[in-house]
C-alpha cells in the first residue's frame, strides 16, 4: 500500500486480509510497523493486529527497527519478518543509515524476536539490483543471509526490490545463499518492473524456493525508487500454477476478485492483474 496515494481505513484494510483468508491463504504480512508520518498507508498496525485474533493463518509483521519490534511484540503476531539490505546506496536512501548498520540491526532485531518466542524472516532488499549502485554480487547476498542465519532466523527472503532480476540472476543468487545459509528455506519477493516478475518466480521455484511472495491485484512498489513495478500478483501466479497443474491452496477467483475490489477502493478503476480483467480465462488445467 506505500506506493497508492489513498489510505485505506483500518477497517477496509482488516477485509482485505479476511477476503484473502477465505482465499485459502495460511500466511499473510497483515502490517508494517512503519512510522506513520514516513508511511500513513501503514497507520494503525496494532488495530489491525487486534482485528485478527480469531484468524486461520500465520500473521506476518515487518519491522524496521527497534521501536517496530517493539510494536510488533506488543501484538498478536505469529511471525516477525526484518529487513536487511544488500547495497549501501538503498540501504540510505530508504532509511538514511548505511548497510553495516542496518544489517547489524537486522541480525540483532533477530535475536530479540527469537528470544521472545516468535518466528523470524529476514528479507534481504535489493538482493538483485540497486537504484543506485545497480548490479548487486551473488556473494554479497550470500554473506548477509549467513550472518542472518547466524542470528537465528528461521527463512532468507531475496527481495527484488526493484524488478530487475532474470531467471538467471535468481538461479545464481538462490544457488549462493542455499550454500551459505545451510538448510534455511527460501522465499523470493519479486517485482514486475520488467515483465519478468513470473518468470522469475518460475526460476525460483525450479532452483528450490519454499515459498514466492505475492500481492493481491499486483500492487505494491518501492516509493523510494521511482519507476519500480508492483508485486507479482496473486491471482495471476496462482492461475499459472493451476495451468500447470501445481496445487497451492488458493482459489484464484476470489483472489482476482479481491484485487479487483481492491483497486476500485484505492481509486483505479482495475488492478495491474490481468486475471480480474478477464475472470474466465485461463482454464483451470492445461490437461
Amino acid at each position: 500500500m506505500q506506493s497508492e496515494e489513498r489510505t485505506l481505513a483500518v477497517a477496509t484494510r482488516v477485509e482485505l486480509i479476511r477476503r484473502l483468508e477465505d482465499a485459502g491463504a495460511t500466511r499473510i504480512e497483515t502490517v508494517s510497523f512503519a512510522h506513520p508520518e514516513r508511511v500513513p498507508q501503514m497507520e494503525g498496525a496494532e488495530e489491525i493486529c487486534a482485528g485478527l485474533s480469531d484468524r486461520s493463518f500465520s500473521s506476518i509483521g515487518l519491522v524496521l527497527n527497534e521501536h517496530g519490534l517493539q510494536r510488533a511484540l506488543n501484538c498478536d503476531l505469529d511471525e516477525i519478518n526484518c529487513v536487511a539490505y544488500a547495497s549501501n546506496g538503498y540501504a540510505e536512501k530508504n532509511t538514511g543509515a548505511s548497510v553495516t548498520d542496518r544489517n547489524t540491526e537486522a541480525a540483532r532485531l533477530v535475536e530479540q524476536a527469537k528470544s521472545a518466542g516468535r518466528k523470524a524472516s529476514v528479507t534481504i532488499s535489493v538482493a538483485f539490483g540497486d537504484p543506485v549502485e545497480g548490479a548487486v554480487p551473488a556473494g554479497r547476498v550470500a554473506e548477509i543471509a549467513a550472518a542472518m542465519a547466524q542470528a537465528g532466523a528461521d527463512e532468507i527472503a531475496l527481495g527484488d526490490t526493484i524488478g530487475v532480476a532474470d531467471p538467471n540472476s535468481v538461479r545464481v543468487v538462490i544457488d549462493a545463499v542455499s550454500g551459505a545459509a545451510g538448510d534455511l528455506p527460501i522465499r523470493c519477493h519479486f517485482h514486475n518492473t520488467l515483465n519478468a516478475g513470473y518468470a522469475n518466480a518460475m526460476a525460483a521455484r525450479d532452483a528450490g524456493v519454499a515459498a514466492l511472495d505475492s500481492a493481491v491485484g499486483g500492487f505494491g512498489g518501492s516509493p523510494f525508487s521511482p519507476g519500480a513495478g508492483g508485486n507479482v500478483a496473486s491471482e495471476d501466479l496462482v492461475a499459472l500454477f493451476d495451468r500447470m497443474g501445481v496445487e497451492t491452496g488458493l482459489d484464484r477467483t476470489l483472489l482476482a476478485a479481491t484485487g479487483v475490489w481492491l483497486a476500485r477502493s484505492l481509486g483505479h478503476q482495475e488492478p495491474p492483474a490481468m486475471l480480474g480483467r478477464v475472470p474466465a480465462w485461463p482454464p483451470p488445467s492445461s490437461g
